[in-house]
């Protein structure tokens, strides 16, 4: 069996694998300066001491103070752990891992951006069980019995949406990222803070809302059976960045907007955590990874060549989002209200500021990326598998540009 095969005949098992995890379901807090609530949350629900897990540029800016001060105003004893970096690793982790137990945290409070919070993750799982090596929750999927620390999560950023997913990544002993899967994850709260994203420069805000966007975008398209509620919250990640997005690139200080862009990020993790990404991030990742691209911006390049790959398989999902973005009527064309998306969607990354093109692509690159994208989409449900050929012919039209 060719491994084009192979990817093909397993196509549809990671969305069944999905469907098996228990999966985290927070109630949620929001508002500017909701973080203050955090002492609130852990007093009502019986937690007698807390981990607050956050960065060295979070804890220097003094944003964890409003946290630190509700922990005390509420009684609640604490211990702030401010290590994690850009780049986690095991020895992070562990350290964390220390913190915890030393204080006799029965819950992890964690403040930050993707980094803080998968390495929260991996601290609320292995403190829970202080005697198992904390490789052991760096394996592909990681199960812990009895359940994870409870987590109060509150992202700093708004496009991973990691303070909801069950994945994490941190480097292990070798310096290699891992990726896992913790089953078992417990996050019975998360807080939607703006105050904490309102001076967010423009690159950070843009392609964080172009992340954010593509999990919705790519959730609908995945070939994955879903519930109504994820379905609707997957529309609504789409239709808040479309709205909001061109507001920030006007006045970045308005806050109701700035609220709307963490929504459409924790529901776009919420999709990545029901309904998986797809091809938009198996391309990304690699030429990500491969160039040194950020992330967001990585996204932004692949959108738009990628789903139109899908587009004819995908009419009647991308025509019913076009309808609730109120980008298209709802007596439109499949077809038309289709097309009415992408076009919207270009214009939307017109705006801003995205090259035509990504220059740093090579193609003399282009049997690597396509070995490494190849492995990457093993990981998703995607509506169907792009054949070598197919991946290069991308690789092509993303480096000249839509």
């Amino acid at each position: 069996m060719s491994f084009y095969a192979g990817r093909k005949s397993i196509r549809k098992v990671p969305g069944a694998v999905i469907k098996a995890a228990p999966l985290p379901k927070p109630q949620i807090t929001e508002g500017f300066g909701a973080r203050e609530n955090v002492g609130k949350i852990c007093k009502e629900a019986g937690y007698g001491s807390a981990l607050l897990v956050t960065d060295q540029t979070l804890f220097g800016l003094g944003l964890h103070q409003k946290v630190a001060d509700s922990l005390e105003e509420c009684g609640i004893p604490y211990t702030i752990f401010h290590e994690i970096d850009s780049e986690p690793t095991v020895d992070i982790v562990e350290a964390g891992r220390k913190a915890a137990v030393d204080c006799g945290a029965d819950c992890i409070v964690a403040l930050g951006g993707g980094s803080v919070l998968d390495s929260s993750k991996i601290i609320a799982a292995s403190a829970k069980h202080p005697h198992i090596a904390v490789k052991h929750f760096l394996h592909k999927f990681a199960l812990v019995n009895g359940g994870t620390l409870p987590m109060i999560n509150v992202p700093s950023t708004a496009g991973t949406g990691a303070e909801c997913t069950v994945g994490a990544v941190v480097k292990n002993s070798r310096g290699v990222k891992n990726s896992t899967v913790i089953i078992g994850l417990e996050v019975p709260h998360v807080i939607l803070d703006s105050e904490l994203i309102v001076n967010a420069p423009k690159s950070v805000t843009v392609w964080c809302a172009i992340d954010a966007l593509s999990h919705g975008l790519e959730g609908l398209l995945a070939d994955v059976s879903s519930k109504k509620e994820d379905i609707f919250k997957s529309r609504e990640c789409v239709r808040l960045v479309f709205e909001n997005l061109p507001i920030l690139l006007e006045d970045p200080h308005d806050t109701d907007a700035r609220q709307a862009t963490l929504l459409a990020a924790h529901y776009g993790g919420n999709a990545i955590n029901t309904q998986l990404a797809g091809y938009v991030h198996a391309f990304a990742h690699s030429i990500g990874a491969l160039y040194h691209i950020p992330h967001g911006k990585a996204i932004a390049w692949c959108l738009v060549p990628i789903v139109e790959a899908q587009e004819n398989l995908r009419y009647k999902q991308l025509a019913e989002l076009a309808v609730h973005c109120r980008i298209a009527e709802a007596g439109d064309e499949e077809t038309a209200a289709a097309d009415k998306l992408i076009c919207a969607l270009k214009e939307l990354l017109d705006r801003c500021g995205l090259e035509k093109g990504c220059p740093p692509i090579r193609q003399s690159d282009y049997k690597k990326l396509t070995r490494m994208i190849d492995a990457d989409s093993i990981n998703y449900s995607p509506s169907r598998t792009f054949t070598d050929n197919e991946v290069r012919m991308l690789l092509d039209q993303i480096r000249r540009g839509y």
